[in-house]
Formats: structure tokens, sequence, C-alpha cells
């Protein structure tokens, strides 16, 4: 994953296993392409826990919600039913209102898949905020 441009820095990462349920499959029993985004979700949702202490629903009853405004991902090979997959979030950029994620998704070992998320922070009405100073401090801690 490349770096996060603080101060040449490695990024803030978290890995999460993950074994493919058939329901992710589709008929040619591989994973259908677009629940690779609700896997890019399972590791974004674990960094986020594992970094700030608490679940992605205490960040929403706090008043900050994070959606995805850009996602992007490169498919180099299949997963199938019952693979374990390794899912590596990284935090890769911050901004003021905005929060963006790297995912590398293997099976053992070898890359099956590639992306990018980018969330803004909006409030529940759906205006953008500034992401808490709380938030950002427990994401910039190591």
């Amino acid at each position: 994953m490349p770096e996060d441009g603080r101060n040449g820095s490695q990024p803030l990462s978290h890995t999460v296993q993950y074994r493919v349920i058939y329901g992710d499959t589709d008929k040619a029993g591989v994973v259908y392409y677009g629940n690779y985004f609700r896997l890019f979700e399972i590791g974004r949702t674990e960094l986020l826990r594992c970094r700030l202490d608490l679940p992605y629903s205490r960040l929403e009853e706090m008043g900050v919600i994070f959606p995805v405004v850009e996602a992007y991902a490169r498919y180099k090979a299949s997963a199938h039913y019952d693979d374990l997959l390794e899912i590596e979030t990284c935090l890769e950029n911050n901004t003021k209102v905005s929060i963006s994620f790297s995912y590398e998704i293997r099976r053992g070992g070898k890359l099956l898949v590639s992306g990018l998320t980018k969330h803004a922070s909006v409030d529940p009405t759906g205006r953008l905020i500034r992401i808490p100073q709380a938030i950002l401090e427990g994401l910039a801690a190591r």
C-alpha cells in the first residue's frame, strides 16, 4: 500500500480475515464483483473499531456519518466459496471533511482485488461537516 503522506510514515492499516459464504457467490461459483465492496466495508469498519475503540454505530450516534462518495476496484483473480480471505485496509488520507481508504484482498498471499473508497463527513441531515477532532486524533495516534 502507498504511504499516507504524513511525514513519510507508514499508513495506518488493519487486516481482518473473512471466509467466503455461499451467498457471496454467483452462478459461476465465484464471488460476485459487487460483493467486494461489502468486503471493503468489513475491513474499513474493523479498522475504525480497532483504531477508535468503538463501533461505526457509535460514530453515527455522535452525529457523524461517512457515506461513500467515490469507489474503485481492480479485479486480478476470483475468490470462491469457502476461501479464507485477508482484507487489508489502510487509511490513506484525510482532510477536514473527507477520509480515504485503500484495500487489498488476498487469498493465501495472492492479491485478488485492490480498491479505494473516499468518504465525506456529513451530519444526519447530509450536510458536509468537519471530521470531529477526537476522531482525527484517534486515527492519527500511532
